[in-house]
């Protein structure tokens, strides 16, 4: 079957390399010169199977409004005159509460795990090495009353076959002697062991040069002009070379494919629009900070959560990666504005509050050079991914992964290939399109 899939972050390379697997004549892609240059680029780097609960649950609604003028909170809503926005907030409200929570985690679980095994069998058959570390992921509390509500999600995230445990303030600086400096100020953490880390930019480019290799075709530097419709399926896309101007031009190219897969993260919703397919995707604008090390000693090599601002920090070879805070405000990939600046220079001032000397945090102004990043992550309301097929002939989906793309990534593409190929994956999910997911869970459609 000829397949072409429409974006090359994670979840587009991992979906190629299963549909190559599997037989399928494969073409990509990508606005970019290369694989994983935008949502992909520079994240958190934690595989974190243990870590995913969705942002609904049922303090989140206040959570958002005592953040709203808090330059630097960890989830900051920016109205706009969008009403995709207004659209995607009611139905994050429905998600709000206890019912709605748990039956999320467990497809969300139920994703993470599947994906874990299917990363872990493309390592062992390519050998890419991408910083990675198999030392499992932390998270660390700095006030009591946090540290005794974790014991609530270490039960839920037990119930489905997750272990996670806590761990006391001592237990934590055995595991990661790195945080000794700060440890008066934790109350204690939580830890599992069977997670991981690693550069997703490193592992989607060498993924994407192995397909390459084995006769995957790439359109880097090429935008999506339209999906052309007839009739009830989608027969072919246009696309142009980028920045040319070129649209109705003679530089118009016509993909046609059996197989057609959107994975364009925060951008697949417009697209599908376009068609009259409406999935609540919805940007959260992400940032990074990408450290050097001055002690390299000193450093952690676990990847850590800090609650008290929820970063996530993983090591990087002789960087520390330092990611958080979710903004929701539309395609603003600005690094340069007042907000932005704030954002990014708290990640500075909390790496040195709990690292003190370990990495080199001046900014620019000050003669340092972090590399600061920002990045639109793909949500949907219910933080499930949409995976499966649309109401038009040939249209496939695989987008909404939210702060999840890395870790699902690799179970995403094996299971879109699966799908496509006319298998149905080994986990209780719910596949747009396909059918509900086992074990009486909803389907992820909230599309309309």
């Amino acid at each position: 079957m000829k397949t072409l899939v429409l974006g090359a972050g994670i979840i587009g390379i991992s979906t190629a390399w299963h549909l190559l697997e599997r037989g399928h004549e494969v073409t990509v892609v990508d606005r970019q010169p290369d694989a994983a240059l935008e949502t992909s680029f520079a994240n958190a780097a934690q595989i974190s199977v243990s870590y995913c609960e969705p942002w609904a649950n049922r303090s989140a609604p206040w959570k958002a409004l005592k953040w709203m003028f808090d330059k630097e909170a960890p989830l900051l809503f920016r109205p706009q005159l969008d009403l995709e926005q207004w659209r995607w907030c009611l139905k994050f409200l429905a998600q709000c509460n206890d019912a709605a929570f748990e039956r999320n985690v467990q497809q969300i679980v139920a994703l993470g795990a599947y994906s874990h095994a299917a990363l872990k069998d493309v390592v062992r058959a390519t050998g890419i090495e991408y910083n990675r570390l198999e030392r499992g992921i932390a998270h660390f509390y700095t006030d009591q009353a946090s540290f005794d509500a974790a014991g609530h999600a270490v039960d839920l995230m037990r119930r489905h076959g997750v272990q996670r445990r806590l761990v006391s303030r001592d237990e934590l600086l055995q595991i990661e002697p790195a945080f000794r400096a700060y440890g008066d100020r934790i109350a204690g953490g939580t830890y599992t062991r069977t997670d991981e880390s690693g550069d997703a930019r490193v592992f989607t480019q060498a993924l994407a040069r192995r397909c390459a290799e084995r006769g995957v075709q790439f359109l880097y530097g090429h935008d999506v002009v339209r999906l052309n419709q007839a009739g009830d399926a989608i027969e072919s896309v246009a696309v142009t070379p980028r920045n040319t101007g070129a649209q109705g031009t003679n530089d118009l190219k016509t993909l046609t494919a059996d197989a057609i897969v959107v994975a364009c993260g925060s951008y697949s919703a417009p697209l599908l629009r376009t068609v009259g397919v409406r999935l609540p995707i919805y940007p959260g604008k992400g940032y990074s900070a990408t450290f050097p090390l001055l002690k390299p000693e000193g450093a952690p090599l676990v990847s850590t959560i800090d609650d008290g601002k929820k970063i996530a920090m993983s090591r990087l070879g002789n960087f520390l990666r330092v990611a958080g805070t979710i903004e929701l405000g539309g395609y603003d990939l600005s690094l340069d504005s007042p907000l932005a600046r704030a954002r990014c220079h708290m990640l500075s001032r909390r790496i040195e509050e709990i690292l003190p000397g370990v990495c080199d945090t001046r900014t620019p102004e000050e003669g340092g050079n972090p590399q600061y990043w920002t990045g639109l992550r793909p949500a949907t309301p219910t933080n499930i991914p949409f995976i499966g097929k649309t109401r038009l002939g040939r249209l496939w989906v695989n987008a909404g992964h939210g702060t999840l793309g890395w870790t699902h990534g690799a179970g995403s593409g094996k299971a879109m290939a699966e799908l496509i190929s006319g298998a149905r994956p080994e986990m209780a999910f719910g596949f747009m399109g396909v059918d509900t997911p086992r074990r009486g869970a909803p389907a992820t459609a909230l599309a309309t």
